[in-house]
């Protein structure tokens, strides 16, 4: 029993150890000041500091940009800055100011923000008095700005500096403060992952994007921040960008024989992103077969989708066959019998499918919808239209074939 005794107590003082190791207690702060830093709903800025000039005071992205000029360039072209877009903004005037709540936690976070739209659509629960001149008046269609990231009661806070990188600021706003947890990834995880208790489709979380990331084998090497904002730039560059989705797989086309068919294979190697690729339901990853005679004419064969398929009432899944960090996935197509002919295959981006799928049909209902709605959500299928685009083009010749 002493034995016994004595191995409980080094057992337990191991792990007193571990809770006050250093990358313990480091853990813990990030995970405490994340929780605080994005508490929901967010607070109000509350009243500006004596001595604050109007351009320090102000919460407009541009007044950033005066002393932050590259941040905010490459703000301006993110999708953080088109968060409160049309395909958001037709679906406000279908919702009650809770449900757009849930959903401007994200596109908008801030209290100011959520106060200028009460104002715009209406709402009962709607501030009376005019914003004050700290927020401008097109704040909440900004999308995520920077005060959503950088700004707590007037206070400004931001990443530790970087090797030769001194403390930007450190002397403005009345001080700033740098917190380590803006190089962590649960930084991202409050809108980048949603609770167990979040919406499902056949059991899966609508956005699970962060703990896909726990589970690749990025984990250990890079976080969000390293792929996603290389050099601390503010691009959050994903699937809209080619450079980006090139960098995230590996394609291999072949042609392989099995009982006297032949198939084009393409395998599919998620190298390069840290989590599913995509990572959740709304883009979709086209590979289109083809067979090119000897004319140059092309015979369609067929398309497979890498993605997670699901119905625009969210209610049942179709498909998912994303490819999880370091994985692969097989997608192939019957090749037609007689003469040997090239094979082709186009892998075709569509970032927004998903939501194409969901606007086009709620246009064919469009007078079900208030007049207000049926612009923005033109406008917001053409959107999502227009950004599908070819990330690549692969030619197998007909003197190239793999027996299996």
């Amino acid at each position: 029993m002493r034995a016994l005794y004595v191995l409980l107590c080094a057992l337990c003082a191991l792990k007193l150890l571990a809770a006050c190791s250093p990358e313990h207690r480091d853990s813990a702060a990030a995970e405490d000041f994340v929780e605080r830093h994005w508490a929901v709903p967010l607070p109000a800025q509350g009243e500006v500091p004596a001595g604050f000039s109007a351009l320090e005071a102000s919460l407009a992205p541009e007044a950033c940009g005066q002393c932050h000029a590259e941040q905010w360039r490459d703000w301006q072209g993110s999708l953080h800055a088109r968060s409160m877009g049309p395909g958001l903004g037709w679906q406000l005037h279908l919702m009650d100011q809770a449900a757009a709540n849930r959903c401007l936690r994200c596109h908008a976070p801030l209290a100011e923000q959520k106060a200028l739209l009460a104002q715009e659509m209406a709402w009962p629960a709607r501030p009376a008095a005019p914003p004050p001149a700290h927020v401008p008046a097109d704040l909440a269609h900004q999308g995520l700005v920077c005060a959503a990231c950088h700004v707590r009661g007037h206070r400004r806070y931001g990443p530790l500096p970087g090797p030769n990188r001194p403390l930007a600021g450190a002397s403005a706003h009345a001080g700033f403060e740098a917190v380590p947890a803006f190089s962590d990834s649960r930084f991202c995880a409050p809108c980048h992952q949603f609770p167990d208790s979040g919406p499902r489709t056949a059991g899966k979380l609508h956005e699970d994007t962060y703990r896909q990331w726990q589970a690749s084998p990025q984990a250990t090497r890079q976080g969000c921040q390293g792929c996603h904002m290389p050099g601390r730039r503010h691009l959050w560059r994903g699937i809209h960008d080619a450079a980006m989705t090139r960098q995230a797989i590996d394609v291999v086309l072949d042609v392989e024989h099995r009982q006297g068919r032949r198939y084009a294979v393409a395998t599919v190697r998620n190298v390069g992103a840290g989590h599913h690729f995509p990572t959740y339901m709304v883009p979709k990853v086209e590979l289109r077969f083809a067979a090119v005679d000897a004319t140059g004419t092309r015979a369609p064969l067929g398309t497979r989708v890498i993605g997670w398929t699901v119905d625009t009432d969210l209610q049942h899944e179709i498909e998912d066959t994303r490819i999880p960090a370091g994985a692969a996935g097989r997608f192939e197509a019957a090749l037609p019998e007689g003469p040997e002919r090239d094979v082709e295959l186009v892998v075709v981006v569509k970032p927004g499918e998903h939501y194409e799928r969901t606007f086009a049909r709620s246009l064919e209902r469009e007078r079900q919808w208030p007049a207000a709605a049926v612009a923005p959500l033109r406008e917001a299928l053409a959107r999502v239209r227009a950004a599908e685009y070819e990330l690549l083009r692969l030619r197998l010749r007909r003197d190239r074939r793999v027996a299996n």
